[in-house]
């Protein structure tokens, strides 16, 4: 789903790195990159990317700047400007986004809100 090159960089510019055996219950709130590959429970926000890969599992309300998503989300999601959705994901909550893209095989059960009527919200 993830362009390696991509993928690398941000890796070399994550500011937190959750691992695919780790299973965290918390909060995070953060400026620089967060990288999820294992199990979070609680919230994630960050004012920069977010990258959620193909086996992580996320109980919690997301909210980054622009984000990648692979794995199971069961909360809501606000992102302000890019949301890539990739096939292996599933996301149970609403989505807030300023643009999107879904990938074909991804799940999603909930509301996506985007562009300008995200706007008219506020």
């Amino acid at each position: 789903m993830f362009n390696k090159e991509t993928e690398n960089i941000n890796i070399k510019e994550a500011e937190t790195v959750i691992g695919p055996s780790i299973k965290v219950k918390g909060n995070f709130h953060g400026q620089g990159n967060i990288i999820i590959e294992g199990q979070v429970e609680g919230s994630i926000k960050t004012n920069a990317f977010l990258l959620i890969g193909n086996k992580s599992i996320i109980t919690a309300s997301v909210e980054a700047k622009n984000a990648k998503v692979g794995g199971i989300i069961t909360g809501n999601i606000k992102i302000d400007e890019y949301l890539e959705i990739g096939p292996s994901a599933n996301i149970k909550g609403d989505i807030e986004v300023k643009s999107i893209s879904i990938n074909k095989g991804a799940i999603i059960n909930g509301r996506i809100v985007m562009g300008a009527e995200k706007s008219a919200e506020k």
